[in-house]
């Protein structure tokens, strides 16, 4: 059989299959209200019973956008990347070459036009090939709609079977959308739904994707264009088929001038132009396309979907609104500030995550790393809120606040001679052992300085000091690990993560490295811990979205409420005054020659501190934080064990000066409150604190009860750069934590 006779033979096929189709619509045409199974109901109204919701809309629904606090776009988030828009936004001669080449009838018939279906019949087997459409512009709607929001493979079968009752379907529910709804509406409808290849879903995307125009201003020449794209956006694609293009755009010029839409002169004048594309960029889709601080964004949408309860698919499909935290200035400056101490990709890396105190704001989230991509600088976990390493002595503001509720004041005296204690409560690696993984190591957990520190120091000396001694022996004096422990809770610690131990397996096993920072920590909430202080003992969930709207501009809701309630915090989580006082003796750990963070001091603002070193420097932090910031860093090798070969008063002190520093610079912060004078001196809060007489007390050694009175203790490490901040002599073999 010649190829001209297997053509013919194959059109005659689906002329006959089409009649038997055309017959059963005519059949739905005249008889539209017979009842009966799998038949329409007797009103328009139940035809649309059964729609997706977006068949029922205005408009189908656009890409969701993510927005920054200052309402700049992160990104968007699309299955298909469509812009919708109203009717006077649309190009009228764009409407018109649609309406030409796809449904000439359109504004004559009902939904159904069995008269330009038997006419496009006879013209395509003339033709022996696909010239004219046979479904009216109102069908195609029905079956782009079901197709394009298809949640299951069957759903999506059943959209496009080739079978009479899809047909059928398609026709009497192109009948009830044409008794609901106006024609320009389902005009505008259509175009705002139909694919026109590259990526492009409706006119908008269309617009922009081949000529860099909006869709009110296409002209003759791309509407006619965009027009024949309908059939076969593929083989008529303008910018990998030119030539079929100028094919299929001249038959739209034809047909509109048959209908005598345009003038004789514009079809010889365009059909004889070669089509001229501008193309144009597609709009950021995802957190790996994000404008600034693709991490954060990771993490708003790891929150939205487990959190919030918001699907994957709605998120790509609803044309949501996304308002998040994030504070692109600051994302900027700790972007710069990471890379200034840790080049990108390098195989340590830099956290710097900024959370605001009294409202759980997540604000930046910055790391040496890109994200989601595949090269070796990229990274898809977003190391600011999981749980990898120790934060080291950072931990000790649990305990030594667990030790001012308990009654212990700030003035509590211990004596460590020689800069190591042996536990007299907790088991562990013994000091001097070869190894201190050795179960043969271990008797009476024993902890070592990382430096030399005076044998006596009150808490305050101690925490700004970061002595290990001091404060094992401050566990001592607790007796068990539950109040720290607790007290992290109270402040922001979850221990919720595969990489930890729970709380209670910490309570239970009795670890007495917990004041030194041993456990896998999340920088996030290490962070949001400290903004605890910040806030005056008032404790709020780390959240990175303030609202999500729907496409209309209204609030998300499920099961009828709202699902962004607002900020979760609880007020007093810390009595105040604890708080308060802590804050006042952490400042000295910048603003003193004798604390270990001062390289992250910021002229003009009074910031309060800790530092942290994990156990063989596998792992240093730094948390700063004032009544309206509080951020931490972290540095470690996210894979292996690595010497970072520092401090937590070097890199990660250094990185939060120079990521706070110009962000601060033309901002205003508080001063602290003052601290409690009970628990400075006696233990227990007094009945009406008092105004610190210096807002940041002076480290003291000795057995001095006055903690701003003694100069510093002429053992204290030498000036010329931050001291160690005692490091962390972890406890090991004791479950999922690191050593």
């Amino acid at each position: 059989m010649s190829e001209n006779a297997a053509l013919r033979t194959r059109t005659l096929v689906k002329l006959a299959a089409t009649i038997v189709v055309a017959g059963a619509l005519l059949a739905g045409f005249l008889f539209p209200w017979v009842g009966g199974s799998g038949l329409v109901a007797r009103n328009s109204a139940s035809l649309l019973d059964a729609l997706p919701v977006e068949l029922t809309d205005e408009t189908p629904a656009g890409n969701t956008k993510i927005l920054a606090a200052d309402g700049s776009l992160i990104t968007n988030l699309y299955e298909n990347n469509r812009t919708p828009v109203t009717p006077d936004q649309i190009s009228p001669i764009m409407k018109q070459a649609l309406v030409d080449i796809e449904d000439s009838r359109f504004y004559d018939h009902n939904g159904l036009d069995v008269q330009g279906t038997m006419r496009a019949l006879v013209t395509n087997v003339a033709a022996g090939s696909v010239e004219e459409g046979g479904s009216t512009l109102t069908q195609q709607l029905v079956k782009q709609t079901l197709l394009q929001t298809a949640e299951t493979p069957e759903d999506q079968q059943a959209a496009v079977d080739q079978n009479v009752g899809r047909k059928l379907r398609e026709a009497r529910l192109a009948l009830a959308l044409e008794e609901t709804y106006p024609k320009d509406e389902i005009l505008t409808r259509y175009l705002n739904i139909v694919y026109f290849g590259h990526g492009a879903y409706g006119i908008q995307a269309a617009a922009q994707k081949y000529f860099s125009v909006n869709a009110i201003d296409l002209t003759l020449p791309q509407a006619a264009m965009l027009a024949g794209l309908v059939q076969s956006p593929t083989n008529d694609d303008p910018i990998s088929n030119p030539e079929n293009a100028v094919t299929r755009r001249n038959q739209v010029l034809q047909r509109m001038f048959d209908l005598g839409h345009i003038t004789e002169q514009e079809l010889n004048e365009i059909s004889a132009q070669p089509v001229a594309v501008a193309e144009g960029v597609d709009p950021p889709n995802g957190c790996i396309d994000a404008a600034v601080g693709g991490f954060f964004c990771a993490y708003a949408v790891q929150h939205l979907t487990r959190e919030l309860g918001i699907s994957e698919l709605d998120l790509k499909r609803r044309g949501l609104t996304i308002q998040t935290t994030l504070r692109p200035d600051l994302q900027t400056y700790g972007d710069q500030a990471v890379l200034n101490t840790l080049a990108m990709g390098d195989e340590l890396a830099g956290m710097f995550t900024a959370i605001e105190p009294g409202t759980g704001h997540v604000l930046a989230m910055s790391t040496n790393r890109r994200y989601g991509c595949s090269d070796p600088d990229c990274e898809s976990v977003v190391l600011n809120d999981v749980a990898s390493k120790g934060a080291g002595s950072t931990y000790k503001v649990f305990t030594a606040a667990a030790a001012l509720e308990a009654g212990l004041g700030a003035g509590t005296t211990i004596t460590t001679p020689g800069n190591q204690y042996t536990s007299r409560v907790f088991r562990g690696p013994s000091c001097g052992a070869a190894d201190r993984n050795t179960t043969s190591a271990r008797g009476m957990y024993c902890v070592e300085n990382a430096g030399n520190y005076p044998d006596t120091l009150d808490m305050v000396g101690a925490l700004v000091r970061s002595s290990n001694t001091y404060f094992l022996a401050l566990e001592d004096k607790l007796g068990n690990v539950e109040g720290p422990v607790r007290m992290s809770e109270r402040m922001g610690l979850t221990y919720d993560q595969p990489t930890q131990n729970t709380a209670q397996e910490i309570i239970d096993g009795n670890f007495g490295s917990f004041t030194l920072g041993a456990e896998a920590t999340s920088p996030l909430e290490l962070a949001n811990a400290y903004a605890t202080l910040g806030a005056q003992g008032t404790r709020c969930d780390p959240t990175p979205v303030t609202a999500v709207l729907d496409r209309a501009g209204q609030p998300l809701t499920k099961d009828g409420q709202p699902v962004v309630t607002g900020d979760s915090c609880t007020p007093e989580s810390i009595p105040p005054a604890i708080a308060n006082t802590l804050s006042q003796i952490l400042i000295g750990d910048v603003a003193t020659s004798a604390g270990t963070g001062t390289r992250a001091a910021v002229p003009g603002h009074e910031i309060a501190g800790k530092t942290g070193t994990a156990q063989g420097r596998d792992s240093v932090a730094f948390v700063g934080f004032m009544p309206e910031y509080a951020a931490s860093v972290m540095v470690f090798n996210p894979k292996t064990k690595q010497d970072v070969g520092g401090y937590g008063g070097n890199l990660p002190a250094t990185i939060w000066h120079d990521a706070m520093a110009p962000f601060l610079a033309d901002k205003p912060t508080s001063p602290f409150p003052p601290a409690d004078q009970g628990l400075l001196n006696g233990g227990r809060p007094a009945p009406q604190p008092a105004p610190s007489p210096d807002p940041a007390p002076a480290p003291t050694g000795g057995g001095a009860t006055d903690p701003n009175a003694p100069a510093p203790d002429p053992n204290a490490p030498a000036p010329g750069g931050p001291p160690a901040d005692g490091g962390n002599p972890a406890e090991p073999n004791r479950g999922r934590g690191p050593n």
